[in-house]
């Protein structure tokens, strides 16, 4: 298991537009894998899935990694890289937005408040 360093931390903005046709099935296997991701993965604190309210088919994912480790391993996974894979051709647009906490000591705290 990963041990939280704050320093260490790798956090990132995916901004994603899918085509409306797919918008369901999209969101279905996304769920999916966000939902394995954080269950089966020490060094994936979070994928948080979200869309626009005005615009559904604009998809935005808070993902946080214990590491860049982490980030590499979860590539690697068969739930990765069946998302990857069978979602490839709904996929209009994909930007990968590097992020930098601006208090990554206080990350602790905020996921422990929600259990």
């Amino acid at each position: 298991m990963h041990a939280f360093q704050p320093e260490n931390m790798m956090v990132r903005m995916a901004e994603i537009e899918v085509a409306p046709e797919y918008l369901e099935e999209y969101l279905s296997i996304l769920k999916e894998e966000a939902k394995t991701s954080v269950e089966v993965e020490p060094g994936v604190i979070v994928i948080y899935p979200m869309y626009q309210k005005s615009h559904p088919n604009q998809i935005r994912l808070l993902e946080i990694y214990a590491d860049k480790d982490a980030y590499e391993a979860h590539l690697q996974t068969p739930h990765f890289k069946h998302y990857k894979s069978a979602t490839l051709p709904m996929v209009r647009s994909l930007e990968l937005v590097e992020m930098e906490a601006i208090d990554p000591d206080a990350m602790p705290t905020i996921f422990r408040k929600l259990k």
